[in-house]
């Protein structure tokens, strides 16, 4: 039942996110591919990666990584900084560009969570927070992101 459940949450906010993405296209051009998108939602998840780590992230090779960060520069996806710590290392950043893509699946999560706040006593919503909080940390030990980060 749970298993069930969590599928049709994961994809309701799926669908709800491509719904979004698809309606804007008829308004502008397409730019970003779905490995793109990809490619994003994981240097997002990584909060500033250099190129080593999304590839080890991505487990994909230097080079296909390097393909993937230019082409994503070069659409204004993202941009890069220089280490303060190593200057030869740049750190990979999602662009004002990005960040406004991003908003589109965002703010229906907003909406969801606003709503559980409303439906639920307090006491329900903060055990509903707790738990996802345990599943966030404690039961997805292979998406522990910090393994992917050389620091």
């Amino acid at each position: 039942m749970l298993n069930e459940t969590l599928n049709e949450i994961y994809n309701k906010f799926r669908i709800n996110f491509y719904m979004k993405v698809f309606s804007k296209f008829e308004n502008r051009e397409a730019t970003l591919t779905t490995v793109e998108a990809f490619s994003m939602e994981c240097i997002m998840a990584l909060k500033g990666p250099t190129i080593a780590e999304f590839a080890k992230m991505m487990n994909i090779s230097a080079p296909n990584a390097a393909y993937r960060v230019n082409s994503l520069l070069q659409k204004g996806y993202i941009i890069k900084e220089q280490s303060k710590v190593d200057q030869r290392e740049y750190h990979l950043y999602p662009s004002e560009r990005y960040m406004n893509y991003y908003k589109i699946s965002r703010s229906f999560l907003d909406t969801v969570s606003q709503r559980c706040k409303e439906r639920f006593s307090e006491e329900d919503y903060e055990k509903l927070s707790e738990l996802l909080k345990i599943m966030n940390e404690e039961l997805m030990p292979e998406l522990d992101l910090e393994k992917f980060k050389t620091h």
